[in-house]
């Protein structure tokens, strides 16, 4: 008799769009044979080097399993992870034009976007993922009616570039008429979230939006990268420093709650002290939350590489210190919830998310309730809290 086919095991590095893809990929890869795909990350050198270290560590300590290797670097060098032992195949064509939703964690996540059309001269993911492309907007619904079908309050969309939704639909798609479409077609949905975004590609409808249903999360992460003109401009970024602050005051005038995250890349090439004061004070200028910060680190094939270079260590401070400025500046958010009563949504290891994406401890308490609870202090990093109610 067969063996049953089981799905494979998939290991998953980079962002949230690869969360999503793996769910797919380990059920393509079914197999009687024991297989695991490793789903690859090419946004950082370092990123590649840990996929192609955890290849090799799966190989030694699991010889028998077929390895499938997919996702960016894969995409970017099928040579050479083909090279590495116990890979039996990589994946190297780019990910059909198709929404994908997971439903594994808490939230649902959906997939509506892929590609990217835009060359910033430090990033290689475009040549990894091809042109910009986006899921119809019925299969997108039909898929968010799933993730709540199965339970999900909250569901995030997300893509490479997820602002740039609709640009090769045509007949007036932007991401603002999806999330319209979204909110619209599913009123039992509690929660809708963006993941990161573009400012300069945000639509009035999307803005609209925000200030015409509280269900759409007062919470944004935008792709800023630096908040000196001359670096945004060898960079290739598509808008200045007054584009952001623009932007975010006209989100606060539609959505007086909502509160911002941003990326930042520090010691990028050129970068001078007075480059980077501009760039700390974005974090007050547009008010700023939640920081991911990156010192630059040259991608091999980008132009950025072929700039000249500051000396890492230089990058290294840069970033320690705008990392101290976003904490003070999460501090300063999360002492004035003092004494509220926030909606929580709980996640697995006794914590759980306001709308607007605060990060608070409920131990004891299991993943998936929405709960009110009292904000009672916080650690710096997140709320403690006292339960007031919860629900299923």
């Amino acid at each position: 008799m067969n063996a049953p086919l089981r799905n494979a095991e998939v290991v998953t590095f980079g962002c949230r769009l690869n969360a999503v893809e793996s769910q797919a990929l380990a059920k393509a890869h079914a197999s009687a044979r024991e297989t695991i795909v490793v789903n690859t990350c090419a946004v950082t050198g370092e990123a590649t080097r840990q996929a192609r270290q955890t290849i090799r560590r799966l190989h030694r300590e699991r010889p028998q399993a077929e390895i499938v290797v997919a996702g960016c670097a894969a995409r970017l060098d099928p040579q050479g992870f083909a090279e590495i032992g116990g890979v039996t195949q990589v994946l190297a064509e780019h990910a059909p034009n198709r929404a994908l939703a997971s439903a594994e964690g808490t939230r649902g996540l959906l997939a509506v976007q892929n590609g990217c059309d835009h060359r910033c001269t430090f990033c290689i993911i475009p040549f990894g993922r091809g042109q910009a492309r986006s899921a119809q907007p019925s299969e997108a619904l039909a898929q968010a009616r799933a993730l709540v079908a199965s339970g999900k309050r909250e569901i995030v969309l997300t893509g490479v570039d997820l602002t740039s939704y609709g640009v090769d639909l045509g007949e007036g798609w932007m991401l603002g008429r999806l999330v319209r479409l979204l909110l619209r077609e599913l009123p039992q949905l509690e929660r809708l979230r963006l993941s990161s975004v573009d400012c300069i590609e945000v639509d009035d409808d999307l803005i609209a939006a925000f200030a015409d249903d509280s269900r759409l999360c007062p919470h944004l992460h935008l792709s800023l990268q630096s908040g000196d003109d001359l670096i945004l401009k060898r960079m290739k970024r598509r808008h200045s420093r007054n584009d952001a602050i623009d932007f975010c005051r006209a989100l606060r005038r539609a959505r007086p709650d909502i509160v911002f995250g941003a990326d930042f890349i520090v010691g990028f090439p050129t970068e001078t002290e007075e480059m980077f004061s501009a760039t700390l004070d974005m974090v007050d200028d547009c008010g700023l939350t939640h920081l991911h910060v990156f010192p630059f680190s040259a991608r091999p094939g980008t132009p950025a590489a072929r700039m000249p270079q500051l000396a890492p260590q230089i990058a290294k401070a840069r970033a320690a210190r705008l990392r101290d400025k976003g904490e003070t500046a999460l501090r300063a958010h999360l002492d004035a919830q003092a004494g509220r009563t926030l909606r929580l949504l709980t996640e697995r290891g006794g914590t759980a998310r306001a709308a607007d994406f605060t990060l608070a401890r409920t131990p004891g308490v299991e993943a998936g309730l929405m709960i009110d609870a009292l904000c009672a202090g916080h650690d710096g990093r997140a709320l403690a809290t006292r339960l007031m109610a919860f629900g299923k």
